[in-house]
């Protein structure tokens, strides 16, 4: 109950500083406010672009290897040998055959081909879909949900059945109102029967959403597009068991391409095994440094408001010298002076800090308003906000709180 009066008390006092001396107060307060706003709006920035890279990259597979001509990255470090990779071999589809047959630590082996064609509905029509041919296991090998109908099933991707599966985006560019599952579309020249519709996913960090695929049997994509060419950039995807890491399954990948590539001991891979986290990692880095640009540039304005709110209390101090004296002739302890104006320091930093974090509040319904990207004010990152100000309240404050609470009563009452 004492600690609850005392609580009270010191917001009275609180409140009626920022009453009676607004401008100063507000001044002061200034530093804490910008302070919060600039770390919570970084990390608010950071961690929303974190998660949509680890969105991303749980949606492409963070255990899965592509075999493909190309590397994302340097091989070995260093410059980017474009023309060595220019010459090697594409994947084929008979290597995806010989993978998936003699891999021991493969959970699942897909062989994809991209291209760009126009999907014509009746009068409707959109250019420049991605259009994806893939093997029965891609369900496995990539993580996706369908907001209508079905995946394909084993025996459509066998025989290559002209069937589709198709994006949000698509579906809404040509089907508009209407259900368009069961509906034909025509792809190159081809009729095609849309059985699915991906859910929506939004713009994806990695560019591997699904709104804007055309995703089709690759038997049936065999007759409409060469998928064996680089203008197609196939590759196979591998996905690694389960209890195994995907170290050792790059080992036993690297060996099985070898030998299907007949390359001699010594001689040079002719193919990249590529994951997802050698792009994903750099990202995370970059992340990191922005976030103590973040601490940096907030601590400087921080460092400015704690100079601030330890004069205010000072001033605090100056002005309620008597009542001081008085409270302490009235038998009252040192520690109840201590924690009464350490109390007033840390609602005021509060007060600034609530008022950075409603800032940022408002900035991220700006941002999401006008940037499809879902930006998030955690309640972790308030809770940082919070924590923040309520420490320099306690910085800031103590120092004046102490030497309160160390006046002599007789003379603390003569001040006046």
């Amino acid at each position: 109950m004492l600690f609850l009066t005392l609580l009270k008390e010191s917001v009275l006092f609180a409140f009626h500083a920022l009453r009676v001396n607004r401008l100063r107060t507000m001044l002061s307060l200034l530093g804490i406010t910008i302070g919060i706003f600039a770390i919570i709006a970084v990390f608010t920035a950071v961690d929303s672009m974190a998660n949509k890279i680890r969105s991303s990259v749980k949606s492409l597979g963070d255990n899965v290897v592509f075999v493909q001509k190309w590397p994302w990255v340097p091989e070995g470090g260093g410059e980017y040998a474009w023309w060595k990779y220019l010459n090697r071999p594409v994947p084929k589809i008979a290597e995806s055959d010989e993978v998936r047959r003699r891999l021991l630590t493969a959970e699942a082996v897909v062989y994809n081909a991209n291209s760009r064609a126009t999907v014509y509905y009746k009068t409707s029509f959109i250019e420049n879909a991605s259009l994806v041919g893939t093997t029965f296991e891609y369900n496995k090998v990539k993580t996706f949900d369908l907001s209508a109908g079905r995946y394909f099933t084993q025996q459509e991707c066998g025989v290559g059945s002209s069937v589709a599966i198709i994006g949000s985006s698509i579906a809404a560019g040509v089907f508009h109102d209407e259900d368009p599952i069961g509906k034909q579309i025509k792809i190159l020249g081809r009729k095609v029967t849309v059985i699915g519709v991906f859910k929506e996913e939004g713009e994806s960090m990695m560019g591997n959403s699904n709104d804007n695929n055309v995703l089709i049997p690759l038997n049936f994509a065999r007759t409409v597009m060469e998928v064996e060419k680089d203008e197609v950039d196939p590759f196979i995807m591998v996905k690694v068991k389960e209890n195994v890491s995907t170290a050792d399954l790059k080992d036993e990948l690297t060996g099985v391409m070898r030998s299907l590539r007949r390359l001699k001991p010594g001689e040079e891979n002719n193919f990249s095994l590529n994951e997802v986290s050698v792009l994903s990692g750099p990202m995370e880095s970059v992340f990191g440094v922005i976030g103590t640009v973040g601490w940096i540039i907030g601590a400087f304005s921080i460092l400015v408001g704690g100079f601030g709110i330890a004069n205010i209390m000072f001033v605090s101090v100056r002005e309620r010298t008597s009542q001081i004296g008085i409270q302490k002739s009235l038998g009252a302890k040192s520690w109840f002076i201590l924690m009464q104006f350490l109390a007033e320091s840390v609602v005021l930093c509060l007060f600034g800090g609530i008022i950075g974090l409603l800032l940022d509040w408002v900035l991220v319904l700006i941002a999401n308003r006008f940037i499809d990207f879902g930006f998030v004010l955690s309640f972790n990152n308030i809770s940082l906000g919070l924590t923040i100000s309520i420490l320099i309240g306690i910085i800031s404050g103590f120092i004046p709180a102490y030497s309160a609470a160390q006046l002599d009563p007789v003379e603390a009452i003569r001040s006046n």
